[in-house]
Parts: structure tokens; sequence; C-alpha cells
């Protein structure tokens, strides 16, 4: 891993990708990098009416040319959204510029941390668990060609960030 020029973090919904990937540059004296709040802010419109708008369709395709834009820079820690790699050209761009962390939680943990976040399209559904359990399913064998995969759902931020730093050094 040492020689990678960013960190980047994917992973499911409320794994924790943004929250350790602010602390995680803090420590690393990174740059931190949110791709769907950059997204949101080129677009001028927030997730959830891109969705609505647009189609998860165009939404993807919003990432993938972030990711190719982010490919040429280094000193970075970029937080992903949450299906970036399920797309094979994106997770083979990312490993191209950067170590690809996989941040992973049980269902229950990933139920407790959305419960009332009307913020995520994918979760505007009648039965959020069974949701979160089919995605999950679909995404796994993505998240698990990570260079390292680390379940966060028994860590505070601080730990994950910490075991981080010292798998990367």
């Amino acid at each position: 891993m040492e020689g990678k020029a960013n960190i980047i973090l994917c992973g499911f919904m409320a794994t924790g990708k943004s929250s350790v990937g602010k602390r995680l540059a803090e420590l690393a004296h990174f740059e931190f990098i949110d791709m769907d709040a950059a997204i949101e802010e080129e677009e001028g419109v927030g997730i959830p009416q891109i969705f609505a708008e647009r189609g998860e369709a165009a939404f993807r395709e919003l990432e993938s040319r972030m990711v190719e834009r982010l490919m040429g820079r280094s000193g970075l820690v970029i937080s992903t959204g949450g299906g970036t790699v399920v797309s094979p050209r994106n997770l083979a761009n990312l490993k191209k510029c950067g170590v690809v962390i996989a941040l992973t939680a049980d269902v229950q943990t990933i139920l407790r941390r959305t419960a009332g976040d009307t913020g995520r399209p994918l979760l505007q559904t009648e039965d959020r668990e069974e949701k979160i359990r089919a995605l999950l399913e679909k995404r796994m064998a993505a998240y698990n060609q990570a260079d390292v995969v680390l379940d966060t759902s028994s860590s505070s931020v601080e730990e994950v960030a910490q075991a981080l730093l010292r798998a990367l050094q």
C-alpha cells in the first residue's frame, strides 16, 4: 500500500466513509474530498433531487466522471458514494490512483445509523431493512475487491481512522 497517491474509502452508506475520511485526512495530512458533496456542489442540487429528476443512471455517470477527474490528483482521502465501486471501471480507476479501503457494517448498524435520514434516495421505501439487505448483497462482491476491508459496526470514528492509519504505514 505504501507509495499509493491517495486513500479511497468505499462501502455501503452509513459505514463511516465521510466521518472516518475527514479524520483520516487530518491524521495523514491529506486533503479530504467527499464525492457526493462534490457532485452536489457541481450540480447545484442535492443527490435526492438528482435521483428524482434524472434517475440513478444519470447520477452514476456523474460519479464516473468525478472518479476520472480525481485520478490525476494525489494527496487525497476520497470518500466515494456507496455504489461508486460497483462499476468495474470506477473500481479499476480508483485502484490505479490509490489504496482502496472498503468500510462495512452489519445490517442492524446501518439501519440504526440511517434512521430518520431522508437524504438517501435508495432507502425511501417501506421496508428499509430488506432494501439494505438486498443492496448489500448486490454490492458486497465489489466491496470485497478493495485492498483492505474493515468492519466499522462496533468502532468509533477515531478507532477506525487510527486503525487505517496504522495499516497504511
